[in-house]
């Protein structure tokens, strides 16, 4: 397995060992023990979620606060854009973001602590997305950050019709965003 820290401290890409021959692959997803040995932080997931989305959904960009979660996620089926956006006030990173693609073909992973927005909008024509959370969902405690915020300017995919629900196209700009965590 490999870890790779990405422009943004704390988030990091994850490429697992894939173990494949002519019936298909296993994939260890998620070993606690290897992923800090590895020099990722200590996460005891306490809730796995699973999505479903078709071509051009967008989902995001969403945090929690006070009730914090880092994410692990992976794509199960298909392929989507997956972004982290740092959201901590007084971050030196504050409002930048990253990017990678994840698929199923790739097995990649993001690691994404809390304290940054999660999104992504799915490039396949179908994709599975699954997350591991370190803390439950809290409806209390979530907030959204516009995923077109021209003050981020994340390079999204250009060539797909986005879906979004009423509450992501809802979203404010960073700078009116409420419930942000300080660094």
């Amino acid at each position: 397995m490999k870890v790779n820290q990405t422009e943004l401290e704390g988030v990091f890409v994850v490429e697992p060992e894939v173990h494949g021959d002519e019936r298909g692959f296993f994939v260890e997803q998620f070993n606690a023990e290897r992923y800090v040995a590895a020099g990722l932080p200590a996460i005891a997931p306490l809730q796995f979620n699973h999505s479903r989305s078709a071509r051009g959904t967008m989902r995001g960009l969403h945090f929690q606060h006070p009730r914090g979660q880092d994410k692990l996620v992976w794509v199960a089926e298909g392929c989507v854009f997956d972004v982290a956006v740092d959201v901590r006030r007084g971050s030196p990173t504050f409002g930048q973001w990253t990017g990678c693609e994840l698929s199923a073909d790739n097995h990649l992973q993001l690691f994404v602590p809390a304290g940054f927005a999660h999104g992504f909008v799915v490039t396949s024509e179908q994709a599975d997305f699954m997350y591991a959370c370190s803390d439950y969902y809290a409806p209390d405690c979530e907030h959204a950050v516009a995923y077109n915020d021209p003050s981020i300017g994340i390079l999204w995919p250009e060539d797909l019709e986005l879906t979004l629900s009423d509450r992501d196209r809802a979203a404010p700009l960073l700078v009116d965003a409420e419930g942000l965590p300080n660094y």
